[in-house]
């Protein structure tokens, strides 16, 4: 292979890999990408060699490495959409009079990477850098709800693997299949003290040009604070946010705003 295409099939091999989100045989990438399976093997010993693939010897399977990780927190501590975000998100509060933030998907959490406070707004446990269990926000939730059904499964392949608190959130891979469902026909997910009692939060996904949920904005407040009327309110705002960034991150005009 000459270096401009064995670049260009390098890259296909990490999307394939971070797309699927699971580990996958040398043949499934090589039939998935319409690559020689000798040409496959090179690409992934180089990319192993260099630790962007690791192999589970075990599994014979590949999955992405540590310098792919690296090379995402890098562009994350470059932090390009959390400065095409602050903006909008500052608007947010503006607009509803409530705490606004942004969240990103890491593994099985969400990652708080902006939190814009509203005068007089409630002191949050989502700060910037703060972890949550992903199933139990609203942010997390409206990522979910917007992934493939296999790389949910991936990422929660059993019970074990959903986390609780006080009882709140799903128990079962099935309820939690439920509640996402239930998420993508609102078209939003919400939260009701399951991290803070007496909050409630509402959150919709930003969407990138492939439809994948790159973060997720939503806006907190105290339950007493908003009728159904007022929720549904907050609900649109939020909804024209994300949409206003998904516009930002593909260099388009403002889309539609989402039913």
């Amino acid at each position: 292979m000459t270096v401009a295409p064995a670049a260009g099939h390098a890259l296909d091999v990490l999307e394939l890999l971070a797309r699927r989100g699971e580990p996958l045989p040398a043949a499934t990438v090589a039939r998935e990408l319409g690559l020689p399976r000798s040409s496959t093997y090179h690409l992934l010993s180089v990319l192993r060699e260099r630790g962007y693939v690791s192999h589970l010897e075990g599994e014979r399977r590949y999955g992405l490495g540590v310098a792919a990780y690296e090379l995402g927190s890098a562009y994350q501590r470059q932090a390009p959409l959390q400065r095409i975000a602050r903006g909008t998100l500052d608007r947010l509060v503006d607009a509803t009079g409530h705490n606004a933030h942004l969240a990103v998907l890491h593994g099985r959490d969400v990652l708080y990477v902006i939190e814009q406070r509203a005068p007089q707004g409630p002191l949050l446990v989502s700060d910037v850098g703060v972890r949550l269990p992903a199933t139990l926000t609203a942010t997390g939730l409206a990522m979910l709800a917007a992934l493939p059904a296999g790389q949910v499964r991936a990422l929660f392949p059993h019970a074990d693997a959903l986390v609780q608190r006080d009882g709140h959130g799903p128990s079962s891979t099935t309820a939690l299949r439920s509640l996402l469902q239930s998420v993508r026909g609102r078209g939003y997910a919400v939260e009701d003290g399951h991290i803070t009692r007496g909050l409630k939060s509402v959150a919709v996904a930003v969407l990138d040009h492939s439809e994948h949920p790159v973060a997720s904005v939503a806006v907190t407040y105290r339950v007493e604070s908003a009728d159904a009327a007022e929720e549904s309110r907050l609900v649109a705002a939020v909804a024209a946010a994300a949409d206003d960034l998904s516009a930002r991150l593909r260099g388009q005009a403002r889309p539609p705003r989402r039913a």
